[in-house]
């Protein structure tokens, strides 16, 4: 997950918080932070190819200015293996469901944008 807007410490903290606390079931969505001003407002193409080959992860994850700027913290989730590029908005408290299921093909991307809100943001199953 990285980082893109440095405008909202107090967002961040609580997005960092939000992601460390597992679901009733146990289940967090594992990713790792990276916050580092040098992605400051890097967008989502730019961040994509900044990616480095080795990377072998179905999704990327931005904490931009639209995801820090709400209290659901609708963080923009990329897909990176069905069609590279296509992203949706996932409230911070589902991203384990994409990232879990995603991460043991269990689901596919497509199921997941199928699933968003009239606003586009995915807020569970």
């Amino acid at each position: 997950m990285v980082r893109t807007d440095f405008s909202r410490a107090a967002s961040w903290e609580g997005l960092l918080a939000a992601l460390d606390t597992p679901t009733e079931d146990g289940f967090l969505a594992h990713v790792e932070p990276l916050d580092d001003r040098r992605f400051a407002g890097v967008t989502r193409e730019e961040a994509i190819a900044l990616l480095p080959d080795a990377y072998e992860h179905p999704l990327l994850v931005l904490a931009d200015a639209t995801a820090l700027g709400s209290t659901d913290l609708p963080l923009l989730v990329i897909d990176l293996v069905e069609e590279r590029g296509r992203a949706i908005r996932v409230v911070a408290a589902e991203l384990w469901g994409i990232e879990n299921n995603l991460s043991l093909s269990n689901m596919y991307f497509e199921e997941f944008a199928g699933a968003v809100d009239e606003d586009g943001v995915y807020r569970g199953l």
